[in-house]
């Protein structure tokens, strides 16, 4: 269970006091477990996973966040999404790249072969969860003078057009450059369905989860094969909406094995909540996707659509997401 431990505010004495309290209570084996220095909000979890927690006691359980989390539309949409699917495909995008107009063409043609949300991707120049052929996307896009308020524009303009959700994809400097509040309020007003912001850690997210969640919008977050249970539980106790499973350590593009490995750690995240899961990092074909039913919620698919249109165009899109699905 949570105890004072774990509210940064409260002085180690407070927690001391709270101790001699609960002990009583207590059987003969329990242990009490007190931060004295750091931040408790963080350091339990490394505890947690120390004193091999499986059952979670130590932060909270398992489910425990998400008995007092508030389904966003995005979870209702893709749980409905779910009773007719085995498996949903989210594809990612870099606005603006190979240009606008052709962006905005690559998205009606995804919708037209069956996704079932986007993400929408803001170039930026240090983007460090990406790989190269999704960051030199983001290089072309700046270097032709490209701003956030394009991006918007251009976010506006394809939720008016196409009935799916979108969600951005961003790092936290372009957040809070734009302002924090501003930028969900935004969001909102243009018909976005939440975030991914790749470098912001719900430990540093206070002002962001608080205006994502004034307008109902679904902070997205990330689970790594290196992340440990107890982490993980706090993380989707911080998200709505899914949380994103990237499929190995490393950047988006690389190759990536769909082995026995990769079925463990899913079921470690699945595990750790009742969030629909998503996985991406070298999903490239219909084998890939294949493989992933029965284990995760949403496949997603993003450097391999950027090199089709490299190679062959945009007309090449719709055809290809098809056999994907098909």
């Amino acid at each position: 269970m949570r105890k004072e431990g774990l509210i940064p505010a409260l002085e180690s004495a407070h927690a001391f006091v709270q101790a001699f309290k609960e002990a009583p209570q207590m059987a003969a084996d329990d242990s009490i477990i007190i931060n004295q220095s750091g931040r408790g909000d963080k350091d339990i979890f490394t505890v947690a996973d120390a004193f091999d927690d499986p059952e979670g006691r130590l932060s909270g359980g398992k489910g425990s966040s998400n008995t007092r989390r508030s389904n966003t539309m995005l979870e209702t949409y893709l749980r409905r999404q779910r009773e007719k699917k085995d498996i949903l495909l989210m594809t990612h995008i870099v606005v603006g790249y190979p240009s606008f107009e052709a962006s905005f063409e690559i998205v009606k043609a995804m919708v037209a072969a069956g996704v079932d949300l986007m993400e929408l991707q803001i170039p930026f120049s240090e983007p460090i969860a990406d790989g190269p052929v999704i960051l030199r996307a983001n290089q072309e896009v700046l270097g032709r003078g490209a701003r956030v308020r394009q991006s918007l524009a251009f976010a506006e303009r394809v939720t008016a057009a196409f009935d799916i959700p979108f969600l951005f994809m961003t790092y936290c400097n372009i957040v809070f450059k734009y302002g924090v509040a501003d930028f969900a309020a935004e969001m909102a007003r243009i018909g976005m369905a939440g975030a991914i912001v790749a470098d912001l850690p719900p430990e540093e997210g206070e002002t962001y989860l608080t205006a994502m969640q004034a307008h109902q919008l679904a902070p997205i977050f990330i689970f790594s094969p290196t992340t440990g249970q107890a982490r993980m539980r706090m993380l989707a106790g911080h998200g709505r909406g899914f949380i994103y499973c990237v499929a190995r350590k490393g950047v988006t593009g690389q190759q990536t094995a769909f082995s026995q490995e990769l079925e463990g750690y899913l079921a470690r995240c699945r595990q750790a909540t009742d969030l629909p899961l998503a996985l991406g990092f070298g999903v490239k074909d219909r084998a890939d996707i294949d493989f992933l039913r029965g284990k995760v919620d949403i496949a997603v698919i993003g450097t391999e659509t950027i090199r089709l249109v490299d190679q062959h165009g945009v007309g090449a899109v719709e055809g290809f997401i098809r056999s994907l699905l098909s």
